[in-house]
């Protein structure tokens, strides 16, 4: 007892419980909670969970309230198109400086974590699936250098906290796909290919939001980010088929086409 009482009260950890709580849904997107209830509810004392709420806040799960209150940082649709506007140019790049270095046995772990995604897919197990669907993507991009791996692990977190709102445990026939095509234009060594489908692959999530939500809602600037890079990879990267440079008007009717299928 008195080795695991110090580490229940370590910022690490303490950290660690909020971040997962936020990340899974169990903490509501939105919701507002007093830090003294809070470190009640955790269990932990007041000064651990000051710093790991700073922690949080700096990385923008939380917002500072008055009266020493918490609030979870809601989602909403800007929110993620400006997250993979981020994302998808940051690993993008990532690949393409990762790919030259990649090993053989780089290319042989890739295809083992694809082997596992498919076996708990199988088995319906999104817990299990989850992990070397996360490992697939760092595996791609890691060996770019350890800022990059360190932005991009948040980035996909935060990503994944949309994903489970929005999708909850489903497993994708498209995107095992997607996977497929990247990792053997990575094999090839082509870097255009790579690149496309990977930006492209990124771009599905928001765009599946963004129909279950509000199709409507213009995606402009991650409209912007795929034309650009379909653009320097000469390979196409829109999502749903069309010129990734749509009016506002164009992309409603679309949505809406897409909304009543």
């Amino acid at each position: 007892m008195s080795d695991t009482a110090p580490a229940r009260q370590s910022v690490e950890h303490v950290h660690r419980m909020i971040r997962e709580s936020i990340l899974d849904g169990s903490l509501t997107p939105g919701e507002t909670m007093s830090q003294v209830a809070l470190a009640d509810e955790l269990g932990v004392s007041r000064t651990p969970l000051r710093e790991a709420l700073r922690m949080l806040q700096g990385e923008g799960l939380v917002l500072s309230e008055p009266n020493r209150r918490v609030r979870v940082a809601p989602l909403s649709l800007a929110d993620v198109e400006e997250l993979y506007a981020i994302r998808i140019p940051l690993e993008v790049t990532a690949l393409r400086l990762s790919l030259p270095r990649m090993t053989p046995e780089d290319i042989a772990n890739l295809e083992g974590l694809m082997a596992a995604m498919a076996h708990f897919a199988g088995a319906e197990d999104y817990a299990r699936w989850y992990v070397p669907h996360r490992a697939f993507h760092r595996g791609l991009t890691q060996r770019a250098g350890a800022r990059f791996d360190a932005l991009l692990l948040q980035l996909f977190d935060h990503a994944e906290r949309y994903r489970r709102m929005h999708f909850g445990h489903q497993f994708s026939e498209q995107s095992t796909h997607d996977h497929r095509e990247i990792l053997d234009a990575c094999k090839a060594a082509d870097a255009d290919l790579a690149s496309a489908l990977l930006g492209r692959h990124l771009a599905r999530t928001v765009f599946g939001i963004v129909e279950i939500i509000d199709p409507a809602y213009d995606l402009a600037a991650l409209r912007k980010v795929l034309d650009d890079l379909e653009k320097t990879t000469e390979h196409p990267t829109s999502v749903d088929g069309k010129d990734t440079k749509k009016s506002p008007a164009r992309g409603r009717r679309a949505g809406a086409r897409r909304s009543a299928a």
